[in-house]
């Protein structure tokens, strides 16, 4: 099949609810290259990679190592990393960050409390931009690369945003993907258009739902009740709705979407098989991705 053709297809498939689930954040930087499982395959300590993995399983924090966009054929350690932690729950989004010349501290970190969302005055509050995470991890799929890279560095040649590259965000069949924080809201077959704008958004509390995969503070069926409440509503405050119960089990889950004004919806959500087969990564064979469909919303009364 051509690239053309199976670009076609790829179009076809919903983005609501294909973002990775993560309430917090933890992003290392980490230049030079990535391989298919960075925090193992690349010049961090492999042995430091793999005690971050260990720590975080089950705590709610996803950790991705970021580099600047540009040139990555870089043979020397930094003297400092740039890290950032961010935790992604509505009214509780925020952003610390601090530079380490040692990645093995971050084995120090309490991740169960910074995965529900405790930093306990950790490093320092971030208060710049909202940060644009464009995945471009080529050994992981290379349709990262190829059209991730250029995006990454279309944001930085502009001005205007804080742009890094990440690794592993998942839904590469919708790259060029990203996700940004504070509110962990992703994208997927984004432009550099559309990035400034939902940029711009985050500048100011809200939300752009186009070409938006969901948050990732939620499930899929969460992420994808959300969004469809944000269609019916129009609602564009990034912290006006929270998913306040998911219930059910594949194939279909009952979701309770509330807002700050005390309205709540129920939402029901079904999973099926995109169809027609597709490869769910660049170069890999057809296969059928879950997605999640909204088949209905009802106000409560």
């Amino acid at each position: 099949m051509s690239t053309c053709a199976t670009a076609s297809r790829q179009l076809t498939e919903p983005l609501a609810g294909t973002a990775a689930t993560a309430r917090t954040w933890l992003l290392v930087e980490q230049p030079g290259p990535w391989g298919a499982d960075a925090l193992t395959a690349s010049r961090l300590d492999p042995a430091v990679g793999r005690a971050l993995n260990a720590a975080a399983a089950g705590t709610g924090v996803r950790i991705a190592l970021i580099r600047r966009p540009g040139r990555h054929a870089d043979c020397h350690e930094p003297t400092t990393r740039q890290v950032f932690v961010a935790h992604t729950a509505p009214g509780r989004s925020w952003i610390r960050t601090t530079r380490l010349t040692d990645p093995a501290e971050l084995l120090e970190l309490d991740l169960a409390a910074l995965g529900a969302g405790e930093h306990a005055g950790l490093w320092e509050a971030y208060d710049g931009d909202p940060l644009a995470l464009v995945c471009t991890n080529g050994k992981r799929d290379r349709c990262c690369a190829l059209l991730g890279r250029p995006l990454a560095a279309e944001l930085t040649a502009t001005g205007g945003t804080e742009t890094w590259e990440v690794t592993h965000i998942g839904g590469h069949r919708f790259a060029p993907t990203l996700f940004v924080l504070p509110y962990g809201y992703a994208y997927g077959r984004a432009t550099a258009h559309a990035v400034k704008e939902a940029l711009e958004a985050a500048r100011h509390g809200r939300v752009v739902t186009g070409n938006c995969r969901g948050r990732s503070a939620w499930d899929r069926p969460g992420q994808a009740a959300e969004l469809a409440v944000r269609a019916l509503t129009g609602e564009e405050d990034a912290d006006a709705l929270d998913v306040t119960a998911t219930e059910g089990a594949a194939p279909r889950w009952t979701v309770t979407v509330a807002h700050t004004d005390g309205r709540t919806w129920t939402v029901l959500v079904e999973q099926g098989a995109a169809e027609p087969p597709r490869p769910e990564s660049c170069g890999k064979a057809l296969g059928t991705p879950a997605r999640m469909d909204v088949v209905a919303i009802a106000a409560a009364a």
